[in-house]
This record gives C-alpha cells, sequence and structure tokens, in this order.
C-alpha cells in the first residue's frame, strides 16, 4: 500500500496540506474526533442490542398471537404495568392460585377416604414390611415404594414438603396400586385387590378431572396473562433506551460535524496539481468508497446525481470544503484497503461493478483534458 500511496503525490503526506501553524490545534481537533467515533460506536453497539432484542420480541409476539386479531386489540389497549407492581401481582396470583389448588386437594381427600375405607385396602394401608415378609427382592422390583399412610403424611404436611398439585396425589394412589400388580402374580389376592381398587379410583378420578383442568386453564391463562405484562414492561424499557440512544448518537454526530467543519477550515487551499492528484486517487477506490466518495460531492451540492447511469465530476468546480472532505476520506479509504490487501496475502481489490467505476474515473479524466486544453488555449 505503501507504494499505492507513494505513487499518487501528495498523498503521502499525514498533514494533508495543514498549515504548520495550526497543526497542534488540528490534532487536538482530531484528538477529540477520536473520542466521537469510539462513543458513537459504543452507543452504537448498544442500540444494536436493543434492537435485536425488540426483533426477537417481535417475531414471537407474531408467532403467538398469528391469527388472534381479539387478542392484539388488547394489547394495544393494556396499561404497562411497572416491574413493582409486576412482582407484587405476580405474589398475589401465586397466593391465589396455592389456595385454589390446597381446596382441590381437599375435595380430593373425599375420594382418597371412600378408597381407603373399601374392604380391600387394607394391604395398602402401610408401607410393606419387607423384611417381617422375608420379601427379599422387593427392592429389587419396585424402585418407589408407595402406600396410603405416606400419602395422608404428605397431604398434611406444614413444613413446605407436601403436595402442591393435585395430580401428584392422584399419580402416588396410582403407584400404590401399580407397585402391588407388579410384585404380586396376577392370580393372587393381592393383584386382585390392587387392580379392583385402581378401577374404582379411576372412575372417581374421572369425574373429578373436570375441576383440575379447569385450574390448569385458569393458571395457564394468568400466567400468559402475566408474561405478557412483564415483556410489555420489557419493552417499554427498551424502548426508552432506544430514544435515549439515538438522541446521544445524534448529539455525538452533530459534535463530530462541527469539528470536521473545524479541521477543513484549517486547511489550506488546494493547488491545481492537487486536485490533480486527488482525482488521480479517486480513480483507484473501490466500487464502494467510489460511491462514498460520490456521496460527499452531493452533500454540498445538492443538483449532483451520485447515483445516476452516467456522472460527470468536475474537481476544479468543486468548493474547498468539499475538496478537503475528499481528500481526506480518499486517503483513509486507500490506507484501509492497503491494510485489508496486506492481512490477505496481497493486493486484492474488489473487482465488483467495474463498469459502472470504469465510466466514473473516465468522467473524471474527461473533465481533467478539458480543462487542460482550456488553460493550455
Amino acid at each position: 500500500m505503501e507504494q499505492v500511496m507513494a505513487s499518487i503525490p501528495g498523498f503521502e503526506n499525514a498533514e494533508m496540506g495543514i498549515s504548520k501553524n495550526n497543526s497542534a490545534e488540528v490534532e487536538q481537533l482530531k484528538c477529540h474526533v477520536d473520542e466521537i467515533f469510539q462513543k458513537v460506536d459504543e452507543l452504537e453497539q448498544k442500540v444494536n442490542e436493543v434492537e435485536q432484542f425488540y426483533l426477537s420480541t417481535s417475531k414471537k409476539q407474531q408467532s403467538s398471537s398469528k391469527g388472534s386479531s381479539f387478542g392484539k386489540e388488547r394489547d394495544k389497549e393494556r396499561h404497562v404495568p411497572s416491574i413493582k407492581k409486576q412482582h407484587q401481582d405476580a405474589s398475589r396470583r401465586e397466593a391465589a392460585g396455592a389456595k385454589r389448588m390446597q381446596e382441590l386437594m381437599r375435595q380430593f381427600g373425599t375420594i382418597l377416604r371412600q378408597i381407603t375405607q373399601h374392604k380391600w385396602a387394607w394391604p395398602f394401608m402401610q408401607p410393606v414390611d419387607v423384611k417381617g415378609l422375608g420379601l427379599h427382592d422387593y427392592y429389587e422390583v419396585i424402585e418407589k415404594p408407595m402406600d396410603f399412610s405416606t400419602i395422608k403424611n404428605q397431604m398434611e404436611a406444614k413444613d413446605g414438603t407436601g403436595y402442591t398439585n393435585v395430580r401428584h396425589i392422584c399419580a402416588d394412589v396410582r403407584l400404590v396400586f401399580n407397585n402391588a400388580m407388579k410384585y404380586n402374580d396376577e392370580g393372587s389376592d393381592v393383584h386382585l385387590m390392587a387392580k379392583t381398587l385402581l378401577e374404582k379410583f379411576e372412575e372417581k378420578w374421572q369425574l373429578f378431572l373436570p375441576k383440575v383442568t379447569e385450574e390448569e386453564k385458569r393458571r395457564d391463562e394468568e400466567e400468559a396473562e402475566a408474561q405478557l405484562d412483564m415483556q410489555l414492561v420489557r419493552e417499554a424499557a427498551h424502548a426508552k433506551m432506544v430514544r435515549d440512544l439515538s438522541n446521544e448518537l445524534y448529539e455525538a454526530d452533530t459534535h463530530l460535524e462541527q469539528l470536521r467543519e473545524t479541521v477543513v477550515q484549517k486547511c489550506r487551499k488546494m493547488s491545481t496539481e492537487e486536485k490533480r492528484n486527488l482525482g488521480t486517487a479517486i480513480a483507484r477506490l473501490s466500487m464502494e468508497d467510489l460511491n462514498k466518495a460520490l456521496e460527499i460531492i452531493a452533500q454540498s451540492n445538492p443538483a449532483f446525481q451520485a447515483m445516476a447511469e452516467e456522472v460527470e465530476i468536475d474537481i476544479d468546480a468543486q468548493s474547498e470544503s468539499t475538496l478537503w472532505r475528499l481528500k481526506f476520506f480518499v486517503k483513509d479509504a486507500l490506507e484501509s484497503r492497503g491494510k485489508s490487501a496486506m492481512s490477505t496475502g496481497g493486493n486484492n481489490y474488489n473487482n465488483n461493478n467495474n463498469k459502472r467505476k470504469k465510466e466514473i474515473c473516465d468522467a473524471i479524466a474527461k473533465m481533467a483534458k478539458k480543462k487542460s486544453k482550456k488553460s493550455s488555449s
């Protein structure tokens, strides 16, 4: 890249035409510019993080509320609660749900008493006396022993170790009978007693089940409602972050633009040779950087069509501010491209859109020839 820069006269000078008397002041301004760039990078990273959050949230909402116009209308009218209120509501909701579940378990106790009072329930009331009955292989066959006294103790536990869901009690009742049928032969009395009581229990459970499913549905709806509220809280917080970050970015960009103008004003008037060298340097830009250079020209010349099919650039017609902006940009662009080429082991430049690039470069050369003929005549 050093050879490329050296082949363009006037571009090897790091001071870019700044007067020596003002170089110290400009260096200070450059430091300010670097600080702003660093701040802008940090802010943009935060904005991207927030945007990614909001994008993922939007996708989740689309998948969950697809086809539900009622849900969408209700979301629009929903008041966004505070995080503190969210926690308070969650605690109240959890307490109310636990109380309703306790009532269901109390009602389930009626079914349990009917089963345990049956004349064939006595073998299942206490834990199996494995040692007294000489059942040496019991624990090899039965993974989790269960009996009605154990179930009753867990239902009455007050230390937080008891049942929290009526379905858990139902599962243990089934386990009592299934263990007995698994360990005892099909033709044995215990097997028959367990099978008969299990059938009676299932009949009663099916009658009780609608109450359980109704409570579960209510819990699911409340949980979905709570998650939606919490999501709205997060979205509101991130939306505020986006607004704040956008304002900071705008302020930083404004400050940066002011500093750029100050730097440009400190530069001396560009000579004819430097303008010619600038045109040559522009021709060496990649297609992407070339488009950016055209945008710089368009900023100070609204009539300039940067994206037109045919572009004609008159370097001499550009203002001093635009010329030095171009020179700053071209120097940085060529240096960056050189570093990139060195890191990949060679100067492999991007050849995309070469037709458009050639047309623009030919336009620069054409205009330069016109100016040369006029000056010679």
